[in-house]
């Protein structure tokens, strides 16, 4: 399967959004720039941010903007990270309070320059937003913190109610999309959260970076094995020629397929179609989750 040319002038229909007010949007990135954070909306490029914006939503990024890896697809800069802020939590917390979320999702990019992969921190982060809105729900997206059974036992003691880990692709591809990752060790985190917590336990992926549906089946049954509850898939857009090429622009009726697959296979709840992103509709995958569990 070849690349198609990088950053074609034309995007398929179902890869246009309609435009949206942005007051709202405007409103909540004003907000979030006053109080010092970043959000993977806006360092990821998202293409729902003015959606979600302007129905309160935002998905956190803590740990500051520059990542210690480098995978190939993503538009958040690799680089020397500047240290922790001891104040990111209350800050965070208290964005979330006035922006009266039920569902808070906090993110983060890889830290490996620390020693428990910024694993404290995030139980921080949870803890705090749990102070400040005792009726919320905390979703976690992390790294793979290499593996550390520490770090990710630091995880589940702050009792966030959903735990995300993206594998993002098919094991064939690791070596040239994320590099620094390894699929193996992925599946080990999901297994692990899973046999050692009552969370709902959550992954995500981007489809359009070579990946066959065999694969993607393959990949599937080894999430169905875990017992994940929740997948999420996307199209992979390329942020610029830098990155990593598309392959294909997968049409709507292949994502309802890969969805109606993937829940045949053993998970219970998917989301998946164009411009799903693993943070979109988090609340209302959550609840669904609930209800089957």
């Amino acid at each position: 399967m070849s690349p198609l040319n990088s950053l074609p002038a034309r995007l398929p229909p179902w890869l246009k959004r309609k435009a949206l007010a942005k007051s709202s949007a405007i409103e909540v990135s004003k907000n979030i720039g006053k109080a010092k954070l970043y959000t993977v909306c806006h360092e990821a490029r998202c293409p729902n941010r003015n959606e979600c914006f302007n129905s309160g939503c935002a998905t956190f990024l803590i740990m500051g903007n520059k990542c210690t890896r480098n995978c190939k697809f993503c538009n958040i800069h690799n680089g020397k990270p500047l240290p922790l802020d001891s104040q990111e939590p209350s800050h965070l917390a208290e964005l979330a309070l006035n922006m009266k979320l039920n569902h808070v999702v906090i993110t983060s990019v890889t830290r490996d320059d620390l020693e428990d992969g910024g694993s404290s921190h995030f139980v921080k982060c949870v803890r705090e937003v749990k102070k400040k809105l005792p009726g919320s729900t905390v979703e976690v997206l992390i790294p793979d913190f290499q593996g550390n059974h520490r770090a990710l036992d630091k995880i589940i003691s702050a009792q966030p109610e959903v735990i995300n880990h993206n594998l993002e692709t098919v094991p064939r591809l690791y070596p040239s999309v994320r590099p620094q990752a390894d699929y193996s060790r992925s599946l080990d985190v999901l297994r692990y959260f899973r046999n050692n917590t009552g969370q709902i336990v959550k992954t995500g992926l981007i489809l359009g970076m070579g990946e066959e549906t065999e694969e993607l089946e393959q990949v599937f049954s080894d999430l169905a094995e875990i017992g994940v509850h929740i997948l999420t898939m996307g199209q992979y857009l390329q942020p610029s020629r830098k990155h990593y090429p598309v392959f294909r622009y997968v049409e709507p009726q292949e994502f309802n397929r890969l969805k109606t697959r993937a829940i045949s296979l053993g998970i219970p709840v998917v989301v998946a179609g164009p411009l799903v992103r693993s943070s979109y509709q988090a609340h209302q995958a959550y609840q669904e989750s609930v209800e089957q569990d």
